[in-house]
């Protein structure tokens, strides 16, 4: 699905307001001048596919009353609250030693200590299905799309940190610090509970000194394995003993992770010729673990150009294409990096910079992205209006359905809470695959059948249903009584890529006239039921609708975003 079978050229160059790009051949050489060109729907549907989970009509039409920098100001600027607490919507009695009885049903448990194995295993699941709920409910920004990103970047796995309320400090740390500070996220996930379970920094210590961490920080958080030269074998292991001494406790309700000066290595550690032969000077004290830390970050840190250049490639690789040739490296990468080391490492001014520029509107970058399958189970319930219920009032039929969505994306291949490994999903880093490993013979079957399911009789639990309203997601466009404009709302709201004309009326005329030639097939048939909202009238519309979308979702192009 390379748009270079849909595009041959981009969108006509701006005038330069900031670096002029270097001519380099490549996929495109635009850069990060500040995008000048029209801000039509199109603009605005491209920038909120990419900064949220999907475009609904309602935040299109909200942010197109807008200019561009007003926009990509407020997405990046969120005033909304936190998402409250994941709620006990689980047994807390049936298989638990401990039961759960302390907190009433639909109540938070994020501060109660219960180290139970069946209760915290019941609060895992808990915690998913409130992840997809806060994607689901989302405000309008960046916020929910950046804590994904995180999520991936740092990754942990559920089952292996086990405790639920460490994993909910842990996705409260990436949300609260989503647009912060870069270097600051990096030391609290460093000393982060979860983190220091999943890779074994709480086992840690002087006389077993464990690397996991120490690696994963140089390699996969900070530096990654491009660099020549780049760190060594014993830079992992002088890191390692810098990072003894730290545990974690689940005992008192505020899980926290401490220091424990007796475990940890007062020794100096060198460090290799890459970073300067660095000595980081062996402390003892309670506050040994703390500036050891600092010393170790301040270090890694210092090799700002690697560092940086690893950043922009991963926020590039996720908000805008997968492909980094010669002519983005020069004209975007490398100017990107600047950005994150002038601004000590600040994430905004840096996302400010790309979400603005001419590139990241470039035409061949818009729907020159696979959906990945939080994306396409969460955007299609937003877009289409999927109404879910109320989780004030029926919180239990509400993380349900939640928790039927995450289980459709986790069967596509993205799990929430669960990558499959350290170095989050392989979709986001597989060369040369990237993102197509998303779609697939198993997975585009089962992307159809949910799309299939929704837009036909939904998913029933209890007696509540969420489904695709087709009859009220048409009463909301501009000019549902004209077939044409229908149509082209229709697939400017869900294709980023040109649909010819030709296929185009060929649709209209097989689902809206259902084999006719004249328009007012559609138009006195919707004009109709609006007079007259019968069942049959009702049906009659409500027929055609479901199956032209129905047809819609099943098209390739709606894979892309």
């Amino acid at each position: 699905m390379d748009r270079r079978a849909f595009l041959t050229a981009g969108k006509k160059k701006q005038t330069d307001l900031h670096i002029q790009p270097t001519v380099v051949a490549g996929r495109t050489t635009t850069g990060l001048n500040l995008y000048a060109g029209v801000w039509t729907k199109t603009e605005v549907t491209h920038l909120l596919k990419r900064t949220m989970f999907g475009s609904r009509l309602s935040d299109i039409s909200y942010f197109a009353a807008k200019t561009m920098n007003e926009a990509v100001d407020e997405l990046l600027n969120p005033v909304s609250p936190l998402p409250t607490p994941p709620l006990k919507d689980y047994d807390g009695v049936t298989g638990a030693t401990t039961p759960d009885t302390s907190v009433p049903d639909g109540t938070t448990w994020v501060d109660n200590v219960n180290n139970d194995g069946t209760i915290q295993s019941r609060r895992r699941a808990s915690f998913k299905k409130w992840w997809m709920g806060c994607m689901l409910q989302q405000d309008r920004s960046i916020r929910e799309k950046m804590t994904l990103f995180w999520h991936n970047h740092f990754a942990t796995e559920t089952v292996d940190v086990g405790n639920a309320n460490f994993l909910y400090k842990h996705a409260n740390l990436l949300r609260t610090k989503a647009l912060g500070n870069f270097k600051q996220l990096v030391r609290d996930i460093t000393l982060d509970p979860s983190m220091l379970i999943y890779l074994n920094g709480r086992l840690n210590t002087a006389t077993a000194p464990d690397e996991n961490y120490s690696r994963e920080l140089q390699e996969l958080f900070t530096l990654g394995k491009e660099n020549n030269p780049n760190y060594t074998e014993a830079d992992v292991k002088a890191a390692a003993k810098v990072l003894t001494g730290w545990r974690v406790d689940n005992t008192v309700n505020t899980f926290h992770s401490y220091f424990t000066s007796s475990r940890h290595d007062a020794t100096n550690k060198t460090f290799s010729s890459f970073f300067g032969n660095t000595v980081i000077t062996g402390r003892t004290g309670t506050t040994a673990g703390d500036l050891e830390l600092d010393d170790l970050l301040n270090m890694i840190f210092a090799k700002n150009v690697e560092v940086s250049r690893f950043m922009a490639k991963k926020l590039y690789r996720f908000f805008v294409h997968y492909d980094i040739d010669a002519a983005a490296e020069a004209n975007v990468i490398d100017p990107l990096a600047l950005i994150l080391r002038t601004n000590n490492w600040e994430i905004k001014p840096a996302l400010t910079a790309l979400l603005k520029s001419e590139h990241f509107f470039d035409a061949m970058n818009q729907g020159a992205m696979i959906k990945s399958p939080i994306d396409h189970t969460i955007a299609l319930c937003r877009e289409w209006e999927v109404v879910f219920p109320d989780v004030a009032t029926l919180y239990a039929d509400a993380y349900g359905m939640w928790n039927y969505v995450m289980t459709v994306a986790a069967n596509n291949q993205q799990n929430i809470g669960d990558p499959p490994n350290v170095a989050g999903w392989p979709a986001y880093y597989q060369v040369p695959q990237f993102y197509e490993l998303w779609v697939n013979t198993d997975t585009l079957p089962k992307r159809n059948q949910f799309s299939d399911l929704m837009i036909g009789n939904g998913y029933s639990r209890n007696g509540k249903k969420i489904v695709i309203d087709a009859v009220e997601f048409t009463k909301k466009l501009t000019n549902p009584g004209d077939p044409n404009e229908l149509i082209n709302e229709v697939f400017d709201l869900l294709f980023q890529i040109p649909i010819s004309q030709s296929a185009k009326d060929q649709l209209k005329k097989d689902f809206l006239l259902t084999g006719q030639d004249s328009d007012y097939y559609w138009t006195n048939a919707w004009n109709i039921y609006l007079g007259a909202p019968t069942t049959a009238n009702y049906n009659t519309v409500n027929t055609r609708l479901r199956g032209l979308y129905k047809y819609c979702m099943n098209l390739a192009e709606y894979q892309l975003a």
